[in-house]
């Protein structure tokens, strides 16, 4: 079940922005060609109203729209579609260089895909890496041709805990970075951010005393991990981190802050952490 890491590597270690999306009405994969043909008229058509446009500089754009097979959890679930804008000056051999990527994608969807009507497509959780400038073109294109609607997703802090214990229990082969908690102080008159840094051996050590069951977590569980991290931080500092809000949750499985922007760091969890987002994309819909 796991995403090829060959295939799926160029999604490690990037920021990305995530949104949720509304079933694709009348989209096909057959069509991919065409809807690269399509979207490409249409940034050209945008950039002569003089949108995103570096000064002084013909800039070409190349859009591709592939498929991604790879990143989906079951036969029911739609291959991931992967749109990447390049851009290529006028002069003459220069290089093209990759200015955005997008990707759509669906890992376990199987509840919202189940009861839609047969022509439409559900890929709910979509990924953006580049200027938001071009983010805002592909999205209103998506919008006009499919009859979808996209919005930021954001991730709560009760949903950020749920990952800091989930990705704390995950076996990495070499964990060289530590699990970082980011905490908000919002009711003061400057706003503060407090740190927790935990070293991930510890981390895993104490959310494997908390899980009864391996692979199933629960929201007691999840409770009782961060209880024990904020009593030991109060111990330590006098401080009720209790009180604060959970704002950033940093891994060696992978990154996540509360404004929906994510970074993959293991290929091997890549479905794993999609599932987890292709979930929250799903309710926000519904």
């Amino acid at each position: 079940d796991k995403a090829d890491p060959q295939k799926t590597a160029f999604l490690l270690r990037k920021q990305w922005t995530l949104y949720s999306v509304t079933p694709l009405y009348g989209f096909s994969t057959t069509h991919l060609r065409d809807y690269a043909r399509l979207l490409s008229a249409f940034i050209a058509a945008e950039k002569q109203k003089g949108l995103a446009v570096e000064v002084g500089v013909e800039l070409d754009i190349k859009v591709a729209v592939s498929s991604l097979p790879d990143l989906r959890g079951s036969d029911q679930d739609q291959a991931a579609i992967l749109i990447q804008l390049s851009s290529r000056s006028s002069q003459k051999n220069s290089e093209e260089k990759l200015i955005w990527s997008g990707w759509f994608c669906c890992v376990y969807g199987n509840e919202l895909s189940e009861n839609l009507p047969e022509d439409f497509t559900c890929l709910p959780l979509f990924l953006v890496n580049g200027a938001e400038s071009y983010t805002a073109i592909v999205g209103s294109w998506f919008q006009k041709t499919f009859d979808c609607y996209f919005r930021r997703l954001a991730i709560s802090p009760l949903n950020l805990s749920w990952m800091a214990a989930m990705w704390t229990g995950c076996k990495v082969e070499k964990t060289t970075s530590a699990t970082e908690l980011i905490f908000s102080v919002s009711c003061l008159p400057q706003p503060l951010d407090i740190s927790y840094t935990i070293h991930p051996e510890d981390a895993k050590a104490l959310w494997d005393t908390i899980q009864k069951t391996p692979g199933e977590v629960t929201q007691e569980e999840v409770d009782v991990f961060m209880d024990c991290l904020y009593s030991h931080f109060h111990r330590h500092f006098k401080i009720h981190l209790s009180a604060t809000s959970l704002v950033k949750v940093s891994t060696a499985v992978a990154s996540a802050h509360c404004d929906g922007i994510i970074k993959f760091l293991q290929s091997q969890y890549l479905t794993g952490v999609l599932m987890l987002l292709t979930e929250l994309a799903i309710s926000q819909i519904q």
